[in-house]
């Protein structure tokens, strides 16, 4: 008996933006393949849901990446949606006092991992039938306009963005669509410092808006919904009155 239930693989599934999605898409039918470091937040995330699919990963290993994917793939038969979200930032420094390993970390884990889930996740679409599939990339308001001190995770998340363009544009023949969702202040662990106060441009320290992360996850679902004949290219989804928009 085929299974007609669309599939999805999260990076980043144990915490945050990811644990908010996967939660959502296990709510809206889908069967969900969870990755992140760490089986224990996975489990957290699954909640004993028979869709869910705990496949611990570190994706800077080009090994465990494809081995997770592979898995993935003889479960379900067929992967429709990869949600590239799996990302770190680093305390904020000026480029001189940035330490090379918090450099070398970031562009590791924000986009060499992504290019190698996305890699995966195209070379399956590429040969399932019938062909196709959805990327999408988790860019940040930081793929247009930078934080201070923000050199190495702003660089990744700007390479981001050209990563999601190329993908878009080589996948055409395959019926391999990609876009891009860029967050601001979603308010994760991550973000919780913005509701204290975190450095401005004109350097002052102030807190800043948040939304709630269930916006994000209704977001990233809208862009996983669509036909493949249609495209969210670039969302931009922030808190209304963060300083994004606008000089400051």
């Amino acid at each position: 008996m085929s299974d007609n239930r669309k599939s999805i693989i999260i990076t980043g599934a144990g915490s945050g933006i990811g644990k908010s999605c996967a939660q959502l898409f296990l709510q809206n039918g889908y069967r969900v393949g969870l990755i992140g470091r760490r089986q224990a937040p996975l489990q957290t995330t699954a909640d004993g849901h028979p869709d869910a699919l705990p496949l611990p990963c570190d994706v800077t290993d080009p090994q465990q990446v494809e081995a997770a994917f592979d898995r993935a793939y003889s479960e379900w038969g067929h992967l429709d949606v990869l949600f590239n979200n799996a990302g770190l930032s680093k305390p904020a420094r000026t480029i001189d006092e940035i330490p090379v390993e918090d450099w070398l970390e970031t562009v590791n884990v924000n986009l060499t991992g992504a290019f190698l889930c996305a890699r995966q996740a195209f070379r399956i679409m590429r040969a399932q039938s019938p062909q196709g599939g959805r990327i999408i990339n988790n860019g940040s308001v930081s793929a247009y306009v930078p934080r201070p001190g923000s050199v190495p995770y702003t660089s990744t998340k700007h390479a981001i963005t050209g990563l999601t363009r190329t993908i878009s544009l080589d996948g055409r023949p395959f019926n391999i669509a990609c876009g891009q969702i860029d967050i601001g202040n979603a308010l994760t662990e991550m973000a919780k410092p913005m509701t204290v106060g975190v450095p401005q441009a004109d350097g002052s320290v102030r807190a800043e808006a948040t939304m709630d992360v269930g916006d994000i996850a209704s977001s990233v679902l809208h862009m996983a919904s669509l036909p493949l004949e249609a495209n969210v290219q670039f969302m931009t989804v922030m808190a209304s009155s963060m300083p994004y928009i606008g000089r400051g």
